[in-house]
């Protein structure tokens, strides 16, 4: 009895793993649309991933259905808004200016939360997306649909300690996605 039903565990663990790595493809195949990621194939056809390269600013790069092109990034902002409404930074907030085209065949929702800035030590920052809506006269960076063929450029908002330098952004065309990274140096 205890031999078929570690048989059994096992034959499901394999089935799960299966399904794991379909599932990872899928995934996968969202973020190799990207002009970032190359593959190469070695001579008996099974590919190999190369390391993926990092952009620049001004540099288009992409995610997905997504090409991303960083304009500028500005920090050392208290405030962003009018004096009536606006939001005022815990620390600085850094500004970046952000052209997102829709490479797709589908509409695509961009969604500013859900891109990543980076400091050189590694920690993470998030995306302010109340900062966001005041920074950015027209939303454009706040939960758009975006149609085939057409962009739109914003603001990105991201709120950091002062003393904190961005030295990097992971930017995402879903929160899902596997991401490109632009470095800001």
């Amino acid at each position: 009895m205890r031999k078929t039903t570690t048989i059994a565990l096992l034959a499901t663990a394999l089935v799960a793993l299966g399904c794991g790595a379909g599932a990872t493809d899928e995934i996968g195949s969202t973020a190799g649309d990207s002009a970032t990621s190359d593959s190469a194939t070695d001579g008996d056809g099974k590919g190999k991933e190369k390391a993926a390269k990092t952009a620049k600013i001004g540099d288009p790069a992409r995610d997905g259905k997504f090409e991303f092109t960083v304009k500028s990034s500005k920090c050392g902002v208290k405030k962003v808004g009018s004096d009536l409404l606006g939001a005022k930074a815990q620390g600085q907030f850094c500004l970046v200016t952000v052209k997102v085209k829709n490479i797709g065949k589908k509409s695509q929702m961009f969604d500013g939360s859900s891109q990543k800035a980076y400091a050189a030590d590694g920690t993470e920052y998030s995306a302010d997306g109340a900062a966001a809506i005041y920074a950015n006269e027209n939303a454009e960076t706040f939960l758009n649909d975006i149609n085939p063929g057409n962009q739109v450029t914003g603001v990105v908002v991201f709120d950091i300690p002062k003393d904190v330098k961005l030295t990097k952004l992971e930017l995402h065309d879903s929160p899902f996605s596997g991401g490109v990274t632009v470095s800001l140096n």
